[in-house]
């Protein structure tokens, strides 16, 4: 009997001691958390997308943080919540919102089924990504869209398609939050986000002017495997006057920070690679009126 309750007084000994080790590593090695962090973070949608650049809303939200600890929220953007999440983000942080352009996802690719030659027919998983492993899909391009809609499966928000007719991802602007998910699935890294541009009246869409193609090949190369190409031949470069347009490794570039949308560059470009988004359609041009035939001569409007 002694020796049970021997064992017993030992086990709760050792119990109570591993209780109190237990309890002043706790306070020793603690990790305090702000505790605005969570009241932000239950202001955010929780999509976790990623769009923000932060490893989910959790980590945007001790970005906010930071940043408020830091004088400014500029910068700071959860592309899903917008402008409205972002105000009550800065209320809680006693802060004014910051200023941060949204963003949309642009897929830079114009090769439709009519521009594209089709080479071969592929049979197999409708994925971009294993198509893209295993040959150059179905058209001679090996830098256009699939069309198999990777970038569609990973939009959570229903904002990008496949167009069933011209096999070409199709963003649906007002839906798109930027978030970056259809960029990161995308296997040729076609999609890009840029600035929402000036947003036209009622909507969410911006103008914008983009070089819609990422074909890397020589000119004559890449205008046998697509119509729709930018061959590289240098004309937006130097008709744009701002300097906005770039030529490298035979492929044009448009900064959004440097155009003026003036639209130049859309005349100029010879395949039409350039468009101009959501701009109004061009007013025909028309013949300068013909000038008014002379003035007959004076002897005959007037008696000799």
């Amino acid at each position: 009997m002694n020796g049970i309750l021997i064992a017993v007084l030992v086990l709760g000994a050792i119990g109570a001691i591993s209780a109190l080790v237990l309890f002043l590593a706790s306070k020793k090695f603690a990790v305090y958390e702000d505790p605005r962090i969570g009241q932000v973070a239950a202001v955010l949608p929780q999509a976790n997308c990623g769009g923000c650049g932060y490893p989910g809303c959790s980590g945007f939200a001790g970005a906010c943080v930071k940043a408020a600890d830091a004088g400014s929220l500029d910068g700071v953007l959860c592309p899903v919540g917008g402008a409205a999440v972002m105000e009550q983000v800065a209320g809680i942080l006693g802060m004014e919102a910051g200023t941060a352009e949204p963003k949309v996802a642009v897929v830079r690719c114009n090769g439709t089924c009519g521009e594209r030659e089709h080479v071969l027919s592929y049979e197999g998983a409708e994925s971009c990504a294993i198509q893209n492993m295993t040959g150059q899909g179905e058209t001679g391009c090996v830098f256009g869209c699939l069309g198999g809609g990777d970038c569609a499966a990973a939009c959570q928000f229903g904002a990008i398609r496949i167009n069933p007719e011209t096999m070409l991802a199709e963003v649906d602007e007002e839906r798109c939050t930027g978030c970056g998910a259809c960029m990161k699935a995308c296997p040729r890294h076609i999609i890009e986000l840029r600035p929402k541009g000036k947003l036209v009246k009622d909507t969410q869409k911006g103008r914008r002017m983009v070089v819609l193609c990422n074909n890397h090949d020589k000119g004559a190369v890449a205008n046998k495997y697509c119509h729709n190409c930018c061959i590289g031949c240098g004309k937006c470069v130097k008709t744009c006057t701002f300097e906005a347009i770039t030529l490298d490794n035979n492929l044009a570039y448009i900064d959004p920070e440097k155009c003026r949308m003036c639209r130049k560059c859309e005349e100029a470009c010879p395949k039409g690679a350039i468009h101009a988004i959501n701009f109004p359609p061009r007013k025909p041009k028309t013949d300068a009126p013909a000038a008014a035939p002379a003035a007959k001569e004076n002897s005959e409007s007037k008696t000799e």
